[in-house]
């Protein structure tokens, strides 16, 4: 179910095209990249990329900013913070933090699609202090202890 969220160009992303789903069922629109030079990425390299872009996300909301699996898969390009959160409060430009764990270096051109973004529901906790939490049949296991098959 779409809902409306307010986005600016910024001058340096006037030319760019907003964030678009790339299919009908698409879960996250695509950022590009608002560099006004190619960016290098050696192999080890990482970089803030800025997309030229502010949004105002609806109360309740956050954006979640992730990886674009062909980028990742294909030339080893990732995002060290993944997935970012972008906060319904934050007014700034997204930027994305990339970086290349890949073997050869990548160039980032103007235009290029680096991330994706996806809208999604939050919920905020309220904590409730408890001598005790409540038992499970995992109980404190952790990482491994659910097996391999």
């Amino acid at each position: 179910m779409p809902i409306d969220v307010a986005i600016t160009r910024l001058p340096h992303g006037k030319d760019l095209p907003l964030p678009a789903y790339q299919s009908a069922q698409a879960a996250g629109l695509d950022l590009t990249a608002a560099v006004a030079a190619p960016v290098t990425l050696a192999p080890g390299d990482r970089a803030m990329i800025p997309t030229g872009l502010a949004i105002a996300l609806p109360p309740g909301t956050e954006a979640q900013v992730r990886p674009r699996s062909g980028l990742a898969a294909k030339q080893g390009v990732t995002l060290l913070n993944s997935p970012g959160t972008i906060d319904a409060d934050y007014r700034g430009e997204i930027q994305v933090i990339l970086v290349n764990l890949g073997r050869e270096p990548v160039i980032i051109e103007r235009g290029m699609r680096i991330a994706q973004m996806v809208i999604a529901p939050v919920m905020q906790a309220r904590w409730q202090e408890v001598a005790e939490l409540p038992a499970t049949a995992r109980g404190d296991g952790g990482f491994g202890s659910t097996g391999v098959k």
